[in-house]
This record gives structure tokens, C-alpha cells and sequence, in this order.
């Protein structure tokens, strides 16, 4: 019942935090304190959604409060890789990270495919294809653009918030029929995240250029 009641606290969080940090200015003190509350938020709402995994009736609730801390974790981390613009080398946690992900995910894909559930196909192909570039972009370190950890990090914040307003939906927009419930924030967010991406890609830089995470398809959060 603790874990329940500290589960929906820290989703209420997040859910309300993510549009402050993304009203105040990018980069800022505030952006910078908010940015940390929702990432918190985020990690104690994913955690407790695992710990009480066996009362979670929802297997869509359960993949989104997976998704939604992957890709919190994912967006956090991408702030401290600025270095991967120069630098080749990465850190052995941060490949697993993104190979125990891309094999979730693809799993993921596989047991919504065959029980035939959208939602869950839907959700489990965004965190495979987002495990799967980042992968990628770790191969190709060293040649990042300038602005690809901003990339990431606009990715992961907003697609973990996408998740976030997903299972709000789901749980108290009843009005909403299935699947659209399950499936509208997506719609929505997804091209938010391409035009935030697109403003990022208008500055010229002069390093090549690396594969994105997300990268065409979540706020141009300068840290």
C-alpha cells in the first residue's frame, strides 16, 4: 500500500514539474532545479512501478513506468556526454544500459505482437529503436555533432513525460476509449519532440555529424 500511495505521489510529481521546467529559461537555475525534480520524480515513480510489479493489473502501465525510467535515465545521462563530441571513449555502464534496453524493449515487441496489443508494440518499438540508436551513436563517439547530447537529452526527458501523461490517461481519463487512452499523448508529443530537435539541427556546428538517439523524433534544454 506504501509503495502504491508513493508510486501515484511521484507520478503526480512529475506530471505537474515537467511543463515548469520547460516554460522556465533552458538552462537556468530553474530549468536546471526543475529538470532535477522531474528526473526524481521519474526514478521513484519507475522503481516502485517494479517493486510492486505482481499488483499492477496493466501490462501497458507496468511497460510505461519502465519506458518512462529508461528514458528519464537516458536524458539525464546524455548531459554528462557532452564529451562524445571528441572523445571516443564510453563508459562500460553506459553500453549496458543501452544493450539490457534494446533487449527489454525488443522482448517487449515480441509479447505485444503476438498477444496483439498495440499500445504495448507501440511503446516497446520507441524504447527498441531509441536502445538501438544509442547503441549506435556510442559506436560512432567521437564524431558527435556539438548539439547531440542536447538531441538525447530533449529525447529521453520528453519521451519519459510522454509515458508519464500515458499512464495518467489511462488511469483517469476513462472517457477515452481504448486504445486512444493509451495512445493520444504519443500523437501529441511526438512532433513537440521533432521541433524542439529541429530548432536544436538550425545551429551550424562544425564536427561531422553522429547518428541520433530519437533523431527525427521531447524542451531545447541547455545545461
Amino acid at each position: 500500500m506504501v509503495n502504491r500511495w508513493v508510486h501515484i505521489a511521484a507520478g503526480f510529481v512529475g506530471f505537474f514539474v515537467a511543463p515548469v521546467a520547460l516554460a522556465v529559461r533552458k538552462g537556468g537555475p530553474a530549468h536546471r532545479r526543475w529538470g532535477k525534480v522531474f528526473f526524481g520524480a521519474m526514478v521513484v515513480a519507475g522503481s516502485t512501478a517494479l517493486a510492486g510489479a505482481q499488483h499492477i493489473q496493466s501490462l501497458f502501465l507496468l511497460l510505461t513506468a519502465v519506458f518512462s525510467l529508461y528514458m528519464a535515465a537516458f536524458g539525464y545521462r546524455s548531459v554528462f556526454l557532452k564529451h562524445l563530441a571528441w572523445d571516443a571513449r564510453v563508459a562500460r555502464a553506459d553500453w549496458l544500459v543501452a544493450a539490457t534496453g534494446l533487449a527489454v524493449f525488443a522482448g517487449t515487441v515480441a509479447y505485444g505482437l503476438r498477444v496483439g496489443h498495440v499500445p504495448v508494440v507501440v511503446f516497446g518499438s520507441i524504447g527498441a529503436f531509441t536502445a538501438l540508436r544509442q547503441l549506435r551513436g556510442y559506436a560512432r563517439a567521437g564524431h558527435w555533432t556539438k548539439n547531440q547530447w542536447l538531441l538525447n537529452h530533449i529525447s529521453g526527458f520528453m519521451a519519459s513525460y510522454i509515458a508519464a501523461v500515458s499512464a495518467f490517461s489511462v488511469t483517469s481519463l476513462r472517457f477515452i476509449p481504448f486504445p486512444y487512452n493509451f495512445l493520444w499523448p504519443t500523437a501529441l508529443g511526438v512532433p513537440v519532440i521533432a521541433w524542439w530537435q529541429w530548432r536544436v539541427r538550425r545551429q551550424r556546428v562544425a564536427t561531422a555529424p553522429a547518428p541520433g538517439l530519437f533523431a527525427s523524433p521531447a524542451p531545447a534544454l541547455h545545461k
